[in-house]
Parts: C-alpha cells; sequence; structure tokens
C-alpha cells in the first residue's frame, strides 16, 4: 500500500462545519471508498441532480465538541456517517457526526485500515442479527472475498457458524483463512447475500431456513417456509465499539486495496468501477 498523493491546502476552502448538540466535529483522516457511493454519484438513491457529499466511513480525531457529545478534542475515532443523500459526506477535510455513531479507534489499526469498518463491519454484523442462527447451524456467503462479506465471514464464524464460502475460485484460501469451513454452497441454514444474487442463493437455502441481503427491501420472496429479509445498516456506536474491539482481538480483519489524495477522488471512482477489488480503497486528505 502507498500513498499516492499527500495532502495538499485548498485555497478558500470553506468554513468547517459546526457541530451541533450531541454532536462532534471530526477532522478526517481516511474515509473509504464504497460501492453506495458510486451509485449516488450515478444519480442513484433520490440523488440525481443534487449536488451531494459523498462518503460513510470516517477515521479521524475530533476538532470540536458540541454540547453532551461525550467526546473530547483530541479523541482518536471512527464513525458511520449514515445516509446516501446528505450536504456533507466524510470524503472531506471535516466532517460533523451525531456523537451516538462514534467509537473509540482501534488501537492496532492506522486510520487507513481503521476507515474500513464502520460501514461494511456494521452491515455484516447487523445482517447476521437479522439471520439470528445458533451456534452449530450452517451459513453461505456470498461474495465472502469482498468487504462485507469477508467481515460476515468472520464473524459468523466467531459466533461458532459453520460457513460456506462462496466466492471466485480464485478466492479460497482467503475466504478458508477468514474462517470459511466449506466453499461449495447447498443445504444451507441460512445465506447473507452480500454478492447480491437475489433467487439464485436461495435455493441454497433449506425449507424454512432464513435469507438476509444488503439491498434494503430488494430481498426475493420467500419460498419453501425460508423467512427473507434484507439490512438497512443503522449508525451504532456502541456496535461499531464491540467491532473495534474485535480488530484489537485480531478477530476482524480490516483489508486496504490502495489509497488516493482526496483530490484524486475521481481516479479511486474509476479504479473502484473496474471491479475485483479486495479490500477497499481510501481517500486521504
Amino acid at each position: 500500500m502507498t500513498r499516492r498523493c499527500r495532502r495538499r491546502r485548498r485555497r478558500n476552502a470553506p468554513a468547517p462545519p459546526e457541530p451541533g448538540a450531541r454532536q462532534i466535529r471530526i477532522k478526517v483522516a481516511a474515509a473509504a471508498l464504497n460501492p453506495v457511493d458510486a451509485g449516488v454519484r450515478a444519480g442513484g438513491f433520490g440523488g440525481a441532480g443534487r449536488r451531494l457529499g459523498l462518503g460513510w466511513d470516517v477515521a479521524g480525531t475530533v476538532d470540536a465538541a458540541g454540547a453532551d457529545a461525550g467526546w473530547r478534542v483530541g479523541d482518536e475515532v471512527v464513525a458511520l456517517s449514515y445516509g446516501p443523500v446528505k450536504s456533507l459526506g466524510t470524503h472531506a477535510d471535516y466532517v460533523v457526526v451525531d456523537a451516538d455513531a462514534v467509537a473509540g479507534a482501534p488501537g492496532s489499526a492506522d486510520p487507513v485500515h481503521a476507515a474500513t469498518l464502520p460501514l461494511n463491519a456494521l452491515t455484516a454484523a447487523q445482517a447476521l442479527d437479522l439471520l439470528a442462527l445458533e451456534p452449530g447451524q450452517s451459513l453461505a456467503v456470498t461474495g465472502a472475498a469482498g468487504a462485507v462479506g469477508g467481515y460476515a465471514v468472520q464473524l459468523a464464524a466467531h459466533r461458532g457458524l459453520v460457513v460456506t464460502a462462496v466466492a471466485r475460485e480464485s478466492d479460497e484460501e482467503l475466504v478458508r483463512s477468514l474462517g470459511a469451513a466449506h466453499f461449495a454452497p447447498g443445504g444451507v441454514d441460512g445465506v447473507l447475500d452480500a454478492a447480491i444474487l437475489g433467487a439464485a442463493a436461495l435455493e441454497w437455502v433449506r425449507d424454512g431456513g432464513v435469507f438476509v441481503g444488503v439491498i434494503p427491501g430488494a430481498h426475493p420472496a420467500s419460498v419453501r417456509g425460508v423467512r427473507t429479509d434484507s439490512v438497512e445498516v443503522s449508525a451504532d456506536g456502541a456496535r461499531l465499539a464491540e467491532l473495534v474491539a474485535l480488530v484489537d482481538e485480531g478477530v476482524l480483519t480490516t483489508r486496504v486495496a490502495d489509497t488516493y489524495g482526496l483530490e484524486e477522488a475521481g481516479k479511486a471512482h474509476a479504479r473502484l468501477a473496474e471491479g475485483g477489488l479486495r479490500g477497499r480503497l481510501v481517500l486521504i486528505p
């Protein structure tokens, strides 16, 4: 991993946003680029024709705190800035977030790696909550070599589930290293569909099992008594703190594909569109 560009001070930059009560302002050290950002940029999520801020993940330092925020200036943190349609996202020098969306940064990871955690790990954890499988039950994770899928494999194995990874043949060694016990799906108690395969993945679930997708409202209809649902990630600082602890314990592995200066965001989006990434692209102001 190399930094493509050091930060250049931008002339005539707007004043940093001010935090309100129970909010903090974060001086951004790193912010991950996710597929949802590409979707917003392309006009999805109701953002067509509007000037929108991109970026959901952030790692950085508390720069200012509103009343009753519970955080101090200088605290190193990570946070999820929830929502695809917003005027200012985390792809910026500063971002304001609600205090209850924030967790202390992992001590074992630098900001670049820490920035890959909030959106993808929270999505994986909250999807597993919806699945509600018990230890010893079987789970297939599609897109297991991706960001959400990779965290899901690790979290599921940590919960005592028997994980089948669905990924490219070339990724078998990787997903097994994340905790997958099997590589060919079929007859499982549940599916976490991080690759958005839909009905095709539903066929692998046994009668009466459960299927959870990662696109809100886009899961297939129930068949054979299979409960189907989809996760809509929510900002949750307490839960994020649990995931940070799992990073520090070595349960979760953060993966960075490459880094770009913030002014090179266009190049980063172009690389994201090429696909084939194993880890997240991260922007550095």
